[in-house]
């Protein structure tokens, strides 16, 4: 039975509006029923993984809406690339306050739906409700991967290299730079240098590209959202080993080197900040040379950085030969 437009509650036309074009999947049913039924492809496991960015807290609230979508649904990509699996589609929760009016939704939907295209990610359903303060956004997506391959914390052994893709703190720099902009004079950086940690930090980039390349060749892994050390750590603790790495071999931006040249306590927030959204994983050594053909044919940077060694107690991050001492090895909300 047709629905009268006069019955529609406001919610139900901002559904309609801003997200109905972004549910192109058939499971979404047209986000007119009240669930999604998805059925995996023959042979393949599901992987489900959901996190939830706040304003105040993740984002700022006068970041563009567009970049506020793109970072909630990417921090999701993120980890599914680190378990080897690729994305088949999200489901989106919104709390809304008065003041995102309807210039904000439209961005946030354009950048949303923009990078659903981008990463074949389409939006399955979800749920809109009020918020009396800050914008929040949580979303839960879902993967796919050959049954029994995915890559877990757990798998790591002495002797596995340990690598990292990209470059780490750029993007708790781009924050210290956010709240501290004298802090580009006193690294001496240059505007490009500016640009890129500000973006890094506004938008991560989601490795889905080597997603199967983890699978391949990690014997265990985890994408980097709360800080290097920290992140590093818990999959040591999952596998019931520990690591050595050199901080020297730790990939680093030119903005991060100026800024750890100019004020050398920025290393700890540099492995400790998070948000890096990079891979951080186990490799035996044997798999090391195709890993690293395999991510440059992807145009993804990897870096060796330590080793796996036997024991219990936290990675060393170690320093001109000397371990470092953090205050916190992570964030942590609570």
């Amino acid at each position: 039975m047709m629905t009268n437009a006069a019955e529609e509650s406001g919610e139900d036309r901002l559904i309609a509006r801003y997200f109905k074009p972004l549910a192109k999947h058939p499971a979404a049913l047209g986000l007119i029923d009240d669930a999604a039924a998805l059925t995996p492809p023959a042979g393949q496991d599901l992987v489900l993984k959901a996190d939830a960015i706040v304003g105040g807290i993740h984002f700022f609230p006068d970041d563009p809406p567009e970049t506020v979508a793109q970072k909630a649904l990417r921090v999701n990509l993120s980890d599914l690339a680190s378990k080897g699996a690729v994305p088949l589609g999200f489901l989106l929760s919104l709390a809304l306050p008065k003041s995102a009016d309807a210039g904000w939704l439209e961005r946030f939907s354009q950048g949303l739906g923009a990078d659903a295209d981008r990463y074949d990610c389409p939006l399955l359903g979800g749920d809109t409700v009020r918020s009396p303060d800050a914008v929040m956004v949580s979303i839960a997506v879902v993967g796919t991967l050959p049954q029994g391959t995915m890559v877990k914390r757990s798998g790591a052994r002495p002797g596995d290299r340990i690598v990292v893709t990209g470059t780490i703190g750029d993007a708790a720099l781009g924050l210290c730079l956010r709240q501290d902009p004298g802090a580009a004079s006193r690294w001496r950086l240059q505007p490009e240098d500016c640009g890129h940690l500000a973006r890094r930090y506004l938008v991560p980039e989601p490795r889905i590209a080597i997603a199967e390349v983890v699978r391949a060749h990690a014997s265990a892994a985890m994408d980097v959202s709360d800080g290097l050390a920290g992140d590093l750590g818990k999959l040591c603790r999952a596998s019931g080993v520990s690591a050595d790495v050199q901080v020297a071999r730790v990939p680093l931006s030119s903005g991060a080197r100026a800024a750890f040249a100019a004020e050398p306590d920025m290393i700890e927030r540099i492995l400790t900040g998070g948000d890096d959204f990079e891979v951080v994983a186990a490799v035996p050594p044997a798999h090391l040379p195709d890993m690293r053909t395999a991510t440059s044919m992807a145009g993804v940077a990897l870096s060796e950085i330590g080793v796996v060694i036997e024991g219990k107690g936290a990675p060393r991050f170690l320093l001109h030969d000397q371990p470092l001492k953090f205050a916190q090895r992570s964030f942590s909300h609570f």
